[in-house]
């Protein structure tokens, strides 16, 4: 495959984006853990129903931890890769763009994983809701 200028000026504008859409799901998960936190301080108890709720939290942001890392790798390497271009270093251009394109799969792959989670988050919310139904 012959690289150039115009194949890592394609992911300039996908890059900053998904690392964008990362960061706001991480803001919403923390402004949850925030509340979730007063609530606490507030009550001085932990509801039961909170347990599997704080796990799923913990692994959320580790996950988005590593998607958000895996993207700032994919972006430093598209840029390197502009670097070498511009160095004249074909080679290692490509495998530098090798690099960021391993990096972005696997930041869409932990991303994926986060949505799992998340999904799982909502699911024992909904259980809890159905449980205070039938209580009624």
């Amino acid at each position: 495959m012959d690289i150039d200028y115009t194949v890592a000026a394609l992911m300039f504008p996908a890059i900053p984006l998904m690392m964008t859409m990362y960061c706001n799901r991480y803001h919403t998960l923390s402004a949850l853990i925030r509340k979730l936190h007063d609530q606490y301080t507030f009550d001085k108890r932990t509801p039961p129903e909170w347990e599997n709720q704080l796990h799923v939290l913990n692994n959320r942001t580790n996950l988005l931890k590593f998607t958000m890392g895996f993207a700032a790798f994919g972006f430093l390497f598209n840029m390197s890769t502009v670097l070498m271009l511009y160095l004249g270093s074909l080679h290692v251009a490509r495998l530098i763009f090798a690099g960021c394109c391993i990096c972005m799969i696997i930041s869409i792959f932990l991303f994926l994983q986060e949505i799992r989670l998340s999904n799982k988050a909502l699911k024992y919310h909904l259980s809890d809701m159905d449980s205070m139904k039938r209580d009624l």
